[in-house]
């Protein structure tokens, strides 16, 4: 790949109308990719609100570097701390989870939604009823509460704008005007740190093992989501919210390079493809700019140097969870959300080293196998059920974990 940054080719003036931005994850990859971008234009985009878990210090020192209004901290406990960071800054603080839907509530162009885990379901869904278009890069609001959230979105009359470089790749190449005439939509995966290793030592991997993807630095949660492929599953049920086709129109290729992340096949033979380094910072430019573009100082791809580009059917006997993912979108009902809860768990489990690799799958596929049997796994009729389900597979899975492993 070639580096082209901004002082090679000088960038257009912009005199456009300069865009409000709210950050919901501030502190993670996504959050980080966002705000370089934003502080590098500052003519294009001010913050109007941070939110993080309860990392203060990093929340603090972004809020003052891009000058944020708002700066939120979910766990209620860190309030005191963020505040003290903040003195003498012109700068609003919060806390609490009310708080962070608050932030997600506040009139902004565009809310990025970054927060890991089933916490971002509510601060998105406070995002739409507020009127703000949605940049998602948290996969639970879909997997969790996709019919939820995609009324919202139609409600509104806006896109889903997707963060996740895979959707933002078949997000650029899906012809909304020929609809009709897309047969696929193609998600590629890198193959994670475990691509060519065999079924037993990737049961047998270790957390550093697990923690090494060959071409993103990430959160742990994703990082260990994509090792064993389960991020693959997920992402294929966010596809099947975000453009309405079924299982059997959804696919993934393994492509190592990671320069190709998304295809659509349409009917007349054409397979279009978005290329691009794998960089955070190229989907979150597009969320920010759609539907026009904006100058991003990232590397650019030349394919003479790349030379080749490789591709391989995923193996779902060696990754079960991409399997368990694919089920549970076929099965419907609330079994995404069941999956996606006890694989927050398992996660969990696995990097306090409380349980092996190999033991996510199982255990993900035992808390299934339990809400399915119960026969509770209905479709959710609003956010409360869905959150009451989530508990209640995270307890399941809990208990599985305490007993069994």
């Amino acid at each position: 790949m070639s580096k082209s940054s901004s002082s090679d080719t000088p960038a257009p003036t912009y005199s456009g109308a300069q865009k409000s931005i709210s950050v919901l994850g501030a502190s993670g990859s996504v959050g980080d990719s966002a705000l370089d971008i934003i502080n590098g234009s500052p003519e294009r985009y001010r913050v109007d609100a941070l939110t993080a878990n309860r990392n203060v210090h990093k929340l603090a020192k972004a809020a003052i570097a891009s000058r944020a209004r708002l700066a939120v901290v979910a766990d209620e406990s860190c309030y005191g701390a963020l505040k003290e960071a903040l003195s003498g800054h012109d700068i609003e603080v919060g806390a609490g989870q009310g708080a962070v839907e608050e932030a997600a509530s506040r009139p902004a162009d565009i809310v990025i939604g970054a927060i890991v885990g089933a916490a971002g379901i509510c601060p998105t869904l406070a995002a739409l009823k507020a009127g703000n278009q949605v940049a998602l890069a948290n996969k639970e609001a879909l997997v969790c509460a996709g019919d939820l959230v995609m009324a919202e979105a139609k409600r509104l009359g806006k896109p889903i704008l997707p963060v996740d470089s895979e959707h933002s790749a078949v997000f650029q190449v899906y012809e909304r005007d020929n609809a009709s005439e897309i047969l696929e939509v193609v998600l590629t995966a890198s193959g994670g740190p475990f691509r060519t290793w065999d079924k037993e030592a990737i049961a047998n991997a270790s957390i550093d093992e697990a923690l090494n993807h060959p071409n993103f630095s990430m959160g742990s949660k994703i990082t260990i989501d994509s090792a064993s492929m389960m991020n693959k599953g997920l992402e294929l049920i966010e596809a099947h919210h975000l453009y309405g086709l079924p299982s059997e129109r959804l696919s993934v290729v393994v492509h190592p390079q990671q320069i190709i992340h998304g295809m659509v096949a349409y009917s007349d033979g054409s397979l279009l493809a978005q290329l691009g380094a794998p960089d955070m910072r190229i989907p979150v430019a597009h969320c920010l700019a759609w539907p026009h573009r904006t100058p991003a100082d990232t590397d650019r791809i030349s394919l003479v140097d790349i030379g080749k580009f490789t591709f391989e059917a995923p193996d779902y006997e060696r990754f079960p969870c991409m399997q368990l993912a694919r089920n549970s979108l076929e099965m419907g009902g609330s079994l995404p959300n069941i999956l996606n809860a006890a694989n927050e768990i398992a996660v969990a489990a696995f990097l306090a080293g409380g349980m092996s690799f190999g033991g996510i799958a199982v255990l993900v596929e035992k808390v299934m196998a339990e809400f399915l049997r119960r026969g509770e796994v209905d479709a959710a009729n609003d956010v409360a059920d869905v959150l009451a389900l989530d508990k209640a597979a995270r307890n399941v899975a809990s208990q599985l974990l305490a007993t069994e492993f």
